[in-house]
């Protein structure tokens, strides 16, 4: 039986982690982030689960304790977001590598510096080739959602590795919204028991972690990673149906909205999906057709799924939370434009670089941007390739 609750994206991820119920949870607080940990914190106080609660004196040490538990034998989890992942880093590449399933909350936030505590996706998209699974949110719902299917995504057995659920720092993790909680029974048997594929503490199977790893296997190893992560690809469909069943909520690697009903396409991740809907809906009003397509998975990338959504489209804006530096264009712009290269039919696609810092993004903006895909459509030109919403001139 489900209910209906009023939470912010931090109290509803902290409720998703209660109902996991992980038997070891290493976190350290850092904001927008930190309600996350503080409400779990109150359910392990209040011996609503089981859970091991670690107090670390970093982020550094919260993933350090997550591989160690995780490669101990046990279901781990964590949080943060930002400086806080930035300090991980080393270990971050370490979980992945060692193919461990430990699922961590993100609430996206600027990297510093200057310091800036409102949402970017600078710090997800810097770790986008870390080995970590990605899945970004659009509202609370989602954040519950992905947080569930990413502890089943991460521990099959053709997977195993770490997820990261992304969503956006104050704009989700502070906003109250409407969430439809699922049954406490009914999230820990569609999650299942724990099953370790090579626990560290099985002494009649010993295993080996973190040996010296030279030119003699590293390769191998880096391309079973390689290989993992394409099999994630069905299994994220696979865990998404199974969801649906239980849920009545729907998630594939992509979402279409309106997208069939026109030629000119927006593509983002995260919250600014929800904005770019209601502006399609105002514009259809007037007569003017948009279609969205709503980046949930970023790593793996559905480059497939992808490039048969965009078939037979004109124009597209990928709109990119982040800047990366010295490229030609964001993180998903280059993905975007690396899956239609070899593409014989393909339509003309720009760039939009928006919110960075937590720089509000409105209707009006998206706006600017159907304006200028229906002048592309019209001319066939492009004034800039790489623009920049919402920026002082």
């Amino acid at each position: 039986m489900a209910t209906i609750e009023a939470m912010t994206g931090d109290e509803v991820a902290a409720e998703a982690m209660r109902q996991i119920n992980p038997d070891v949870v290493a976190a350290y607080p850092i904001t927008p982030q930190t309600e996350v940990v503080q409400n779990f914190s109150q359910s392990v106080a209040n011996g609503r689960v089981k859970t091991e609660m670690i107090r670390v004196e970093s982020e550094h040490s919260a993933m350090s304790a997550c591989v160690g538990a995780s490669a101990a034998g046990v279901r781990a989890m964590t949080a943060t977001c930002a400086n806080g992942l930035a300090l991980m880093w080393e270990i971050v590449y370490i979980a992945a590598s060692y193919r461990l399933p430990i699922v961590m909350a993100v609430a996206n936030r600027a990297l510093s510096g200057p310091i800036n505590i409102h949402c970017d996706h600078s710090d997800s998209m810097g770790a986008r080739d870390s080995g970590w699974i990605q899945l970004y949110s659009e509202n609370c719902q989602e954040v519950y959602d992905n947080l569930i299917q990413a502890v089943k995504i991460a521990e099959d057995k053709s997977v195993l590795l770490p997820v990261m659920v992304c969503f956006d720092g104050f704009i989700i993790s502070h906003a109250t919204e409407r969430v439809e909680i699922l049954d406490d029974e009914k999230v820990k048997n569609f999650i299942g028991e724990f099953k370790p594929q090579y626990p560290l503490l099985d002494l009649n199977n010993p295993v080996t972690y973190g040996p010296l790893d030279l030119f003699d296997y590293y390769f191998e190893h880096k391309r079973q990673q390689v290989e993992a992560m394409e099999n994630a690809i069905s299994v994220i469909e696979k865990v998404g149906k199974e969801y649906e069943k239980i849920s009545g909520r729907k998630y594939e690697l992509v979402e279409k909205y309106n997208l069939e009903a026109s030629d000119m396409v927006i593509i983002a991740a995260g919250s600014t999906a929800g904005t770019i809907k209601a502006t399609i809906d105002e514009l259809k009003e007037k007569g003017i057709n948009v279609g969205l397509l709503k980046i949930r998975t970023f790593r793996p990338f559905p480059h497939v799924q992808i490039r048969d959504a965009l078939k037979d489209k004109l124009c597209v804006a990928v709109m990119d939370r982040s800047a990366s530096f010295g490229a030609r264009g964001g993180p998903i712009f280059l993905e975007i434009r690396s899956t239609l290269y070899e593409e014989k039919k393909k339509p003309v696609v720009v760039n939009y670089i928006y919110g960075l810092g937590g720089r509000e993004t409105t209707v009006e903006h998206i706006k600017k941007v159907v304006d200028n895909l229906s002048k592309i459509k019209k001319t066939g030109k492009v004034d800039r390739l790489i623009d920049y919403l919402g920026v002082r001139e």
